[in-house]
């Protein structure tokens, strides 16, 4: 095989021109319905137009063209996001005969992606990318630098306002795009510079020397804009450590395994800490694999087959009286795999599980390889992590015990119900909540406020458990843990089944955790989501977890009144309504749903036609464990710098 086949079958060929643009036509439903192409128009959507045109940058880096992207939010909610890659075509295309830089934003499924020749692997698959950015914006404006020419072309929901025009020379290539999401399709065009920073941070791990530079034109801080700067050196090692930052770790330094074969490329970083929950996070091509897959399941292969190897071979299980499973050697794990695979296999649209028969072997033999020499040439760190493995399995033995006990009691109790449940007398759990109320106190209240037909009462007894801190057979022995098990009507499943959560005898479909709005009323909610984020995601992933929001305030002045949730609303209530007698008073500050009546509580917090509930989600599963194990671990600065960082966003009496 000579030179150029070899850069064609690696994807490494510079002659990346117009006729590797391969269109598979049409463009017109995009605007008309954009959750097919998107999933919908809320503010998930709009972030995930510049997914879509970030990914063709970085699938410029993952073929080793780029190493710098910009990404920069002007003040009028547009935004630019600026590589110096090869740049797109700008040659005409033969197949279509447009300029293939029109054809890439104005035609569904074209781009370079569908030619192995131009991209050995890419995230975004599915090639409608960028022109869907186009047809759902208002205004957007591409900008190629390449072949010694600057070439712009403007379009409008779509449609190019007139050809591709040479406006100056170039002595640099890249490819610049800057999009102004359209306003009458999506529901508020605001981007979140959280959100992308968050995506930034987690796109520099996974492509290690990438810079990435984010400006937000719209927040200016002592005269300049708010500006960041995402850069890994180390890549994977450097995520996990990131991830880890809130826990002991158990070894000095992560485990990293990079290898693959075929065309497969496998990276790998583990580390061991002292915490109980087990943190794996996957990626394909860069796409995030929520719901793991074949390169999940060959990894935890490899953990249990060494790991227990080891263990057996120097005769550190000998005393245990039961047999030590898979996940026990998972107990206190944090790892991040990323796999590079030309052709993926997902198992739904959604792209959240990878499928590849293959990776299973390829990543077990992979991760296999570097474990065995490692535990053999770090005897200490070895006999660590299995002592914390026999610690994690005997924890288990008590455990299922626990669990054991919970499910009995359901059964033999008939229906199963804490005797602190004031239940409702609907049987539909389509139209059941229930209230995980703060207080015997709040709860009464609650109980005679609510209305009986659809709205169940659970009081809880001061602060449950700590789950974050907590053995796993602790938490079924805890009360009022087991009250919520009992109350909503899930069933834990067994190792057997991965533990799995049954929720199909789930008796609500709203849960509402409703606690008083101060400093211990916030830790209540924070403890309450710990636990129903390690033990009940499912629930939380369905839409079916709310927390209440009861006023703050209520300013009254004679027969006028009027409730508030917030110090504004306060301000210009009492504006309106006016001051009292004393030229102050009139206000009163609800630090506690004690000191609402049942009437109070019902118009403000639980009538559907008034309240407020925010719903809880989860953006990011590695974001949400991050943030748990950060304000519910054991280290307290990287507690006390997230809560500094955030207090301005708190509403609550400290």
């Amino acid at each position: 095989m000579n030179t150029e086949e070899e850069e064609l079958k690696n994807g490494n060929n510079a002659e990346y021109g117009a006729d590797d643009i391969k269109s598979l036509k049409g463009l017109e439903a995009v605007r008309m319905r954009p959750g097919m192409y998107v999933g919908g128009t809320d503010s998930r959507a709009l972030h995930h137009l510049l997914n879509e045109v970030l990914d063709n940058s970085i699938d410029e880096a993952l073929a080793g063209h780029c190493d710098t992207i910009d990404i920069i939010i002007h003040e009028n909610n547009s935004i630019t996001v600026k590589d110096n890659g090869r740049g797109i075509p700008i040659g005409v295309n033969k197949e279509s005969g447009l300029s293939a830089l029109e054809l890439v934003m104005t035609s569904l499924h074209a781009g370079g992606k569908f030619d192995k020749n131009s991209y050995k692997v890419s995230g975004g698959l599915n090639g409608v990318g960028v022109s869907c950015v186009n047809a759902l914006s208002k205004h957007l404006r591409a900008e190629v630098h390449r072949e010694g020419k600057v070439v712009v072309q403007e379009y409008e929901k779509g449609i190019a306002l007139a050809p591709p025009k040479e406006i100056a020379k170039a002595d640099d290539t890249g490819t610049s795009v800057t999009f102004l999401p359209d306003d009458t399709i999506f529901d508020e065009v605001n981007f979140l510079s959280e959100k992308i920073s968050n995506r930034l941070r987690e796109m520099s791990f996974l492509n290690k020397k990438v810079r990435l530079n984010f400006t937000d034109e719209r927040i200016v801080e002592e005269g300049k804009p708010l500006h960041m700067s995402f850069y890994s050196e180390n890549g994977l090692v450097e995520y996990v450590q990131h991830i880890d930052k809130a826990r002991t770790s158990l070894l000095e330094f992560p485990i990293f395994i990079s290898g693959g074969e075929d065309g497969v490329e496998i990276d790998v970083a583990l580390q061991y800490n002292t915490g109980y929950s087990e943190n794996i996070v996957s990626y394909c091509n860069n796409i995030s694999t929520y719901n793991g897959g074949t390169h999940v399941n060959g990894f935890k292969r490899a953990i249990t087959h060494y790991f227990k190897k080891y263990g057996e071979n120097n005769g550190f299980f000998s005393k245990l009286k039961f047999a030590v499973s898979g996940e026990d050697f998972r107990e206190g794990l944090t790892a991040v795999i990323s796999v590079k695979v030309p052709n993926p296999q997902f198992k739904s649209q959604t792209k959240d599980e990878l499928t590849n028969s293959e990776l299973v072997s390829l990543v077990s033999q992979s991760v296999g390889k570097v474990l065995e020499a490692y535990l053999e040439e770090n005897p200490k760190e070895a006999k660590q992590i299995i002592d914390k493995v026999i610690i994690a399995a005997t924890a288990r033995h008590a455990a299922r015990k626990a669990r054991e006990a919970v499910q009995r009691k359901n059964v033999l109790s008939g229906a199963g119900l804490p005797g602190k449940l004031a239940d409702c007398s609907s049987k539909n759990p389509e139209d059941g909540e229930i209230y995980l109320v703060e207080g015997d106190s709040a709860g009464g209240t609650a109980k005679q406020g609510r209305d009986r037909n659809f709205q169940a009462i659970m009081p809880l007894r001061g602060k449950i458990l700590n789950v974050e801190k907590a053995l796993e057979y602790k938490i079924y022995e805890n009360e009022e843990i087991k009250n919520m098990f009992m109350a909503l009507g899930v069933r834990i499943g067994t190792e057997e089944d991965d533990k799995a959560l049954d929720i199909s005898k789930l008796r609500y479909h709203k849960i509402i955790i409703m606690c008083d709005a101060d400093v211990d009323g916030s830790h209540i909610v924070t403890l309450i989501l710990t636990f129903f984020f390690r033990y009940l995601r499912p629930l939380v992933e369905k839409g079916y977890v709310y927390i209440a929001a009861p006023p703050l305030y209520l300013v009254k002045k004679g027969k006028e009144f009027q409730y508030c949730w917030n110090d504004k609303e306060r301000d210009e209530a009492v504006a309106r309504i006016g001051k009292g007698k004393d030229n102050t008073v009139g206000v009163q500050r609800y630090k506690g749903l004690g000191e609402m009546n049942a009437e109070q509580l019902w118009e403000t917090t639980m009538d559907p036609d008034t309240r407020t509930l925010r719903q809880v989600t989860i953006e990011s599963a590695t974001e949400a464990d991050e943030i748990f194990s950060m304000l519910m671990g054991d280290e307290v600065p990287p507690r006390r710098e997230f809560i500094e960082s955030h207090a301005k966003f708190a509403n609550i009496d400290v």
